[in-house]
């Protein structure tokens, strides 16, 4: 048992300096200083820390992260969504609940072209929001389909999230990401089926109201005008990588140069909205970066101390079989998310959870993107999930977190679901990958 010391003071101490409320970067750093000290060398440790900054950030892996976040940026601070959700709003008509449809559809084309969950919730709950409570709309088909088509970003490429993971894990990006393609398109159906039976269950929930008639020719000329220039986008980025056109890095670099064309299109294009979308990306990669440097020494410190080996000994020591190992370390995800951000999670758990996939045989991609959808559901768990705070800071005033996570709950238990249908039937995230020969 003597990896339990090592195990318990580099996971306590990033648990505690992250609990007193030190960022998440500054938490690792400090915590592999002290553990340099006590389990690799003292200063010789130190030393190949910073040795260690300039092979983390210089992998090729990374390389799409920042491009994804200027795109994603360009998209919302350019106006261009708007443009989407108004064609949605014309398009469907008078159907009851018919703006949860139109956040739900929203959602969804912008998490193909934002990647970012916390943007494209923001965006969605500054938009949509405020109107669907105008109309008398129930909390929960009000907010429930921001906060489900919020999460939809950590699967559906471009996935920011799922990119830093590829890197972290050492999985290919590529895969990793169209792998998310069929699971995310799956859970877009899934949604609309709840919104569907919502209705259907509670007609109140979401009451109907006169829409202007709008004709066939409007409706299409809306969709053409406004729609369909992004698929040429989620084509220039999902599209390429699928065809084995282009590669993660290019496809984000196509789909930067394919938001610029649109904002020259629509007469969008300004030097502020391109300096605030830089200035966005950098200050998120920057982060991003720093927080990869350390949790490259953290693994090594980990792997080093006896910790590690010494963890997967006695995971390995209970007969539970590969699918009870893989619903632990589920469950462990799962209860890290309700106190813990996506990052914070994914640096503690990878170290851990990846030599244990190996030793099972579990293929890396398909594991990989069961790891991120346990990760988006920590999104909407409370008492920390990230997505509920974005969303209650446009709610009304008088609006309880408890409102949101009921709000969410039908929502996660059907990303929970999908875990099980991904656990299940692993072509669901492994055939898009496998016709691309990965």
């Amino acid at each position: 048992m003597d990896w339990l010391y090592p195990f318990s003071f580099l996971i306590g101490s990033i648990l505690v300096l992250m609990g007193l409320g030190l960022p998440v970067a500054f938490a690792f750093f400090a915590t592999n200083i002290a553990g340099l000290f006590l389990f690799f060398g003292g200063s010789r440790g130190v030393t190949q820390m910073v040795s260690n900054f300039s092979e983390a950030i210089t992998t090729y892996a990374l390389a799409p992260l920042p491009m994804f976040l200027v795109m994603g940026s360009l998209f919302f601070r350019s106006g261009l969504g708007e443009r989407v959700i108004h064609a949605l709003d014309l398009s469907i008509g008078n159907l009851r609940g018919r703006l949860s449809y139109v956040t739900l559809g929203s959602g969804s084309i912008f998490a193909a072209l934002s990647g970012s969950s916390l943007a494209n919730a923001g965006m969605m709950g500054s938009l949509m929001a405020p109107e669907m409570l105008k109309r008398k709309y129930k909390p929960h088909m009000a907010f429930g389909p921001i906060l489900g088509a919020g999460s939809l970003a950590v699967i559906i490429p471009p996935s920011t999230l799922g990119v830093l993971l590829g890197s972290l894990a050492q999985i290919d990006v590529g895969a990793l990401l169209i792998a998310g393609v069929i699971p995310g398109l799956l859970l877009v159906t899934l949604f609309g089926a709840l919104i569907y039976i919502q209705t259907k269950l509670d007609p109140d929930a979401a009451p109907q109201y006169a829409v202007p008639q709008v004709s066939g020719w409007a409706k299409f000329r809306a969709v053409a005008e406004n729609i369909l220039p992004m698929g040429f986008l989620i084509f220039c980025v999902v599209g390429t990588i699928i065809m084995g056109i282009a590669t993660p890095t290019e496809s984000a670099g196509l789909g930067c140069v394919g938001v610029l064309i649109l904002l020259f299109v629509y007469r969008k294009f300004s030097w502020a909205v391109i300096w605030k979308t830089l200035d966005d990306a950098m200050k998120v990669t920057a982060m991003t970066f720093l927080i990869i440097t350390a949790s490259t020494t953290f693994s090594q410190i980990f792997a080093f101390s006896g910790a590690s080996n010494g963890f997967i000994a006695a995971i390995t020591g209970f007969d539970f079989g590969p699918y009870g190992i893989l619903l632990m370390m589920i469950l462990v995800i799962l209860v890290l998310g309700m106190f813990m951000d996506q990052v914070s999670m994914m640096l503690i758990t990878l170290p851990l959870f990846m030599p244990i996939a190996y030793m099972y045989n579990f293929d890396p991609v398909w594991f990989g993107l069961m790891l991120l959808l346990a990760y988006e559901v920590g999104f909407t768990t409370p008492p920390f999930g990230l997505l509920l705070y974005i969303v209650l800071g446009v709610a009304p005033k008088g609006t309880s977190l408890r409102t949101m996570a009921l709000a969410a709950t039908p929502y996660v238990l059907l990303t929970l679901f999908l875990i099980f249908l991904v656990a299940m039937v692993p072509q669901l995230a492994l055939y898009l990958p496998g016709l691309m020969g990965r």
